[in-house]
């Protein structure tokens, strides 16, 4: 049922997890699919599930902590970026799924070890969360969403910037460029401040 929804949302966005569209995709009345779960938010969580499963957070346990988190966020960049749709979706209920909870402590773990105490591994994670979702929402859309074109003398520095996008590759010409040099960025400050 979960794989159904997810698909469904792959397609329609998150409306694609109605209770009413997954029964009528999987040819059942809607009321028998609470059978298997007691409500749609339960049904949300076992769609988290299934693209949570993609990210390995492995490299947060067997790598020094700045290797582990890089590992790691590509890991979950490439998870959601199958499923973009499904971030909108997973935003509205809580994460509760113990396949994700278990990469939570992973995190955490790491990040205690790397010195962070325990009331800022939540923000921490919600930092590196925000961007690497924020990515993927990123890479989802038009490969270029700025244009300067015909405001060239207005905006020289800006259009310069712009022309350089003729060298890169046409179909992900900044979204992954931008991921790894933002990266970089988060996991070069991604110690705590010494006290």
């Amino acid at each position: 049922m979960a794989r159904t929804a997810l698909a469904l949302v792959d397609r329609h966005g998150p409306d694609g997890a109605s209770m009413r569209r997954v029964a009528a995709h999987l040819g059942v009345n809607p009321a028998s699919l609470y059978n298997h779960v007691p409500d749609r938010a339960a049904l949300v969580e076992d769609v988290r599930a299934l693209v949570s499963a993609r990210i390995d957070s492995r490299p947060l346990r067997t790598m020094a902590w700045e290797d582990g988190l890089v590992a790691w966020a590509r890991s979950y960049r490439a998870a959601f970026a199958r499923h973009h749709r499904a971030i909108p979706l997973l935003m509205t209920t809580r994460a509760s799924a113990p396949v994700l909870l278990a990469q939570y402590e992973d995190f955490a773990v790491a990040a205690e070890a790397a010195g962070w105490d325990s009331r800022d591994v939540l923000p921490l994670l919600t930092a590196f969360e925000s961007f690497v979702l924020g990515s993927v929402l990123d890479m989802s859309g038009p490969a270029v969403v700025f244009d300067p074109t015909g405001q060239e003398e207005e905006f020289p520095r800006f259009a310069a910037a712009y022309a350089t996008l003729a060298d890169e590759d046409r179909a992900d010409p900044v979204a992954t460029r931008a991921f790894e040099t933002g990266l970089r960025m988060l996991v070069a400050s991604a110690r705590p401040a010494p006290r």
